[in-house]
């Protein structure tokens, strides 16, 4: 075991990582890990997973994998990242005094600190020895079907995409985030496989790394428009931090519509109540910013507030709508969408 830039590497698999928990993981790796394994074609492919702590389908695939190949070759060299440890014995996306794992990778809007330097590290080295495609497994809080995000319209980060899922979303937005990173050296992908704890979610992502680890390489003209439903997120919606919300609390700034998330995927009309606010002054702001990928805040352009209600302006189409109130102050309370047609 080597410990450098405050990353454990290794070069061998040990024996407890096979069974041990997301929540015990600290024990065997106090500290991010990354691990190289040899296959039959030299090129690595790059899994990162635990990136948030409470996303825990990456560490069960990856396991799932190990056992897999306990006996036979790799048919591809693979390295295997796992992130923030220390949250993921928590049960939380991060703690309070660390930066989002997914926010640190280079390209990040963040200033230097341990974390950017070792992710910057991380690429580095996975770009010496030729990377041929990143995953980064991660899941949603709230309920969504499974799908895949890009940060490159190619061809191959399409067809990577649309090897897990039709459903692909074009994501440049927010930046430092892991696969904005590694495209740069190769395809990239990140995987969205449902809410943690769910079989469907790790055989999934099983299935798909199989698929890539036997890819002798990865086509070059984008799939077809027929097998590919293609959306690009285009305004990241968050909560003011002024602003008060919840599920629950009728006395909060904002109280949000119960089950908000089986809106989830779904094309909303203009009009569709969100939630409902406290009366307030007209002169005071919406509850809710939308940064787009520029960053200009198009909030107003997509909601208004009338006689309380939270309301939609025009059609729209969200994602990664959350129940998990901690979670929307640490990144977002949604994502919304616009297809594109190709």
């Amino acid at each position: 075991m080597s410990i450098k830039g405050d990353i454990i590497r290794l070069g061998q698999i040990p024996d407890a990582l096979l069974e041990i928990s997301a929540t015990e993981l600290h024990r065997l790796f106090p500290r991010p890990a990354l691990i190289h394994l040899g296959g039959d074609r030299a090129e690595p492919l790059f899994v990162s997973v635990l990136l948030h702590g409470n996303e825990t389908t990456g560490l069960a695939a990856v396991q799932a994998l190990l056992k897999n190949y306990a006996s036979k070759p790799w048919p591809r060299a693979v390295s295997f990242f796992f992130g923030n440890v220390k949250a993921a014995r928590e049960g939380l996306r991060r703690l309070g005094n660390q930066p989002d794992f997914n926010r640190i990778w280079p390209g990040t809007e963040m200033a230097d600190c341990p974390e950017t330097l070792w992710a910057q590290n991380v690429y580095e080295e996975m770009a010496r020895r030729g990377v041929f495609a990143s995953i980064d497994v991660h899941n949603n809080t709230g309920r969504n079907p499974h799908y895949s995000c890009v940060e490159r319209l190619d061809g191959p980060s399409l067809n990577l995409g649309a090897l897990f899922d039709r459903l692909v979303i074009y994501s440049p937005h927010p930046k430092g985030a892991q696969t904005g990173a590694f495209a740069l050296a190769c395809p990239s992908v990140t995987l969205e496989c449902g809410q943690a704890g769910e079989a469907a979610g790790v055989g999934h992502a099983v299935e798909f790394i199989e698929k890539c680890l036997r890819l002798p390489e990865i086509p070059r003209p984008p799939p077809p428009p027929q097998d590919i439903e293609l959306f690009h997120a285009l305004a990241q919606v968050t909560v003011r931090d002024d602003v008060s919300f919840s599920y629950s609390d009728p006395a909060a700034d904002l109280v949000l519509r119960e089950q908000l998330d089986l809106l989830n995927f779904t094309e909303l009309t203009a009009g569709t109540v969100l939630g409902h606010v406290t009366p307030r002054h007209p002169a005071k702001p919406l509850p809710l910013i939308a940064r787009t990928d520029d960053g200009r805040d198009v909030a107003a352009g997509f909601f208004r507030v009338e006689n309380d209600q939270l309301a939609l302006t025009q059609a729209a189409m969200p994602c990664m709508l959350s129940m998990d109130e901690r979670i929307i102050r640490q990144d977002c309370l949604c994502y919304l969408m616009e297809r594109i047609k190709r």
